[in-house]
């Protein structure tokens, strides 16, 4: 029988890290398609943004020597000119955005600004400040400064920045390859018949839809065999994948025969029960290189602890420097009484900027509708006995991928 812990959830977490190496198998994707993937090396900066001096305006370029003036106006450039014209002192030149600032000049005045404006000539204003509306060569990025850290998770944002640099292929992380297994005789799949004592598969659908949209490579394997030796073979074949994630079937009170399959294949154990409401009967460990995560079987918990628990080693990984979950502030809209002693996770959603329990905290770890309403998640400490209205709290989302560094991590307090 495993020694049972009663680690803290910070404890748990922290745990887990320390014995999770980031993997350093690679690929190369094209740009387009590596939204979501984890970059595996720094990417450069291979020209200069801007690559020349340009207008921010509509307007006038001229030198600011020449405000207060009326000047001559001696040529017309467009986004895309590539012969510039000789400006000389008491001259300008009527400029597009985006177009080349010719020679010399230093200042753009928006079209605007300016008075007794005609094909010929213009009236700068004195109070234009010089090099005003002016985009100068490599103000934004310069060649050869790192554009983007290895290890970062790629967003739509960063695709747009690669691809204004002309990169069409990038180095990243091969996706994770993690098997999901379900426990439980009770269990039916969605396309099987149920009747009134069984139960359908929440579990799998959850984890993998959860999981897939950080990229990973899920495969949903099927039901573990109710039975030691079974289970042990079962077991045996899934070490060929980075992760295992088990649902069921690890609490304190069942035969545990899951466990011991585990541990005849050579599981080291890192904690088996973490003091927290709701989902006590979690186990982490590995065997070998494949990290093992087996979560309670009630859907809620299984969810919840996949994403407090799970989602930031996984994304260590899988190479990405930022794996901790970010949180921000706000005030609760009400009260609530919770159980100290232990570890508690509160669901809740943010309505005028306030948040709100749901259903007022009175949600059942076997229940999954209270997520579907819930977009953010509040935790809380052995020593915290509740807290009154208008207490500001901190709350971590739950509906978008926001990772944030250990330091930020830890400065939330």
């Amino acid at each position: 029988m495993p020694n049972f812990t009663n680690l803290s959830l910070q404890e748990a977490l922290q745990k887990v890290l320390a014995h999770t190496k980031p993997t350093t198998k690679s690929h190369y994707l094209p740009t387009m398609d590596a939204v979501g993937s984890v970059l595996a090396e720094d990417v450069v900066v291979q020209k200069n943004v801007p690559s020349f001096d340009n207008s921010a305006m509509d307007g006038f370029a001229y030198r600011y020597s020449d405000a207060g003036k009326t000047l001559k106006v001696v040529a017309k450039v467009f986004a895309g000119t590539k012969e510039m014209p000789v400006v000389q002192e008491g001259e300008c030149c009527k400029i597009m955005t985006g177009a080349k600032v010719p020679p010399n000049l230093d200042t753009i005045v928006p079209i605007e600004r300016c008075s007794d404006v005609s094909e010929r000539s213009v009236f700068v204003p004195k109070e234009i400040k010089q090099g005003s509306n002016l985009r100068k060569k490599a103000e934004e990025l310069q060649t050869g400064e790192v554009l983007i850290h290895a290890g970062k998770v790629l967003e739509a944002s960063h695709i747009a920045l690669l691809a204004s640099q002309g990169i069409t292929t990038l180095k990243t992380f091969k996706p994770l390859t993690i098997a999901v297994v379900s426990s439980g005789d009770e269990i039916k799949e969605p396309w099987e018949s149920a009747d009134e004592d069984e139960i359908y598969n929440a579990n799998a659908f959850g984890i993998r839809a959860f999981l897939n949209r950080y990229g990973f490579d899920t495969h949903y394997i099927g039901k573990i065999p109710d039975d030691l030796e079974a289970s042990t073979k079962f077991i045996a074949h899934l070490t060929n994948y980075d992760v295992i994630i088990t649902t069921g079937g690890i609490s304190m009170g069942d035969a545990d025969f899951l466990y011991k399959a585990f541990e005849v294949n050579g599981l080291e154990s890192f904690f088996h029960g973490v003091n927290v409401k709701p989902g006590r009967a979690t186990m982490m460990g590995r065997i070998g290189e494949t990290l093992v995560m087996a979560l309670p079987g009630n859907p809620l918990t299984t969810m919840l602890n996949l994403f407090t628990l799970s989602l930031p080693p996984l994304m260590k990984k899988q190479g990405a420097k930022n794996f901790y979950h970010s949180a921000f502030s706000l005030q609760s809209a009400k009260s609530l009484q919770l159980r100290a002693g232990r570890d508690n996770m509160v669901l809740g959603y943010i309505e005028n900027g306030l948040f709100y329990p749901t259903n007022d905290n009175k949600i059942g770890s076997g229940m999954l509708s209270p997520l579907a309403k819930s977009s953010v998640i509040a935790y809380f400490d052995t020593q915290c006995e509740g807290f009154e209205a208008h207490t500001y709290i901190k709350v971590v989302p739950l509906s978008t991928v926001s990772l944030c560094s250990e330091m930020e991590f830890l400065n939330r307090g």
